[in-house]
């Protein structure tokens, strides 16, 4: 079954998507973190608070300029709870740190794949997903939807899950949907979209004005508290 996942940490945004539990769960990375004014110091108090409203799913970017400190930082992140997947720069450092995470049994996403090549890669190191940039692969005219698709053949069947990012319209959800992604990430606002069609709120001012309800009985129980 698709899954989606919004893809910030403006803790406004998030919490009703979680309430309603209208996503699965959460992805960040620090540019996102910049972008909502948080800073690495509050990822806890973001993990906590997203967990306590039902985030299946927590994706929360380790970094470091170098194996060790991202490893530590990798582990930190794990240790945050049951619910948390690190994501690790798909470099041929990060696919080494990648590869030993996911051999001890870690959820691991390999963030920024580009190729078909890596995600065989990652499938042959049973990293658990891998995220491609459906967007900025377009911005680059390196890629499209058909390559993800790809990407998700080839490594799906080792059990490696890819989830979808930079995706800037309901249709790129609806397209990758449709040749078998599993998991999307989108903004607040693509994710808002998807949910909304003139078509359907035109309907909804039809039914609300139809004439059988101007009379109607009280045919069902007081609701408590409302009059």
């Amino acid at each position: 079954m698709p899954r989606l996942f919004v893809d910030s940490a403006d803790t406004a945004a998030v919490a009703p998507l979680l309430q309603d539990s209208l996503v699965h769960g959460v992805t960040t990375n620090p540019t996102i973190l910049d972008r909502a004014g948080r800073t690495a110091g509050e990822i806890p108090a973001l993990y906590a608070q997203w967990e306590r409203l039902g985030a299946g799913e927590i994706f929360v970017q380790a970094w470091g300029t170098d194996r060790a400190t991202t490893e530590h930082r990798a582990r930190q992140i794990l240790d945050l709870g049951e619910r948390a997947v690190v994501k690790i720069v798909a470099t041929a450092e990060g696919f080494a740190l990648a590869s030993a995470l996911s051999r001890e049994g870690a959820p691991v996403l390999l963030t920024g794949v580009y190729t078909a090549a890596q995600a065989l890669a990652a499938a042959s190191s049973s990293v658990r997903y891998i995220a491609p940039y459906l967007g900025r692969m377009r911005d680059a005219r390196i890629g499209d939807v058909d390559e993800i698709a790809q990407m998700q053949e080839l490594a799906g069947a080792a059990g490696t899950e890819v989830l979808a990012a930079s995706l800037r319209s309901p249709r790129d959800v609806v397209d990758l949907a449709a040749r078998g992604i599993t998991a999307c990430t989108a903004s607040p606002d693509v994710l808002a979209a998807m949910l909304v069609s003139e078509a359907t709120d035109g309907a909804a001012d039809a039914f609300e004005s139809a004439d059988s309800l101007q009379d109607a009985p009280e045919f069902l129980p007081p609701v408590p508290g409302i009059p």
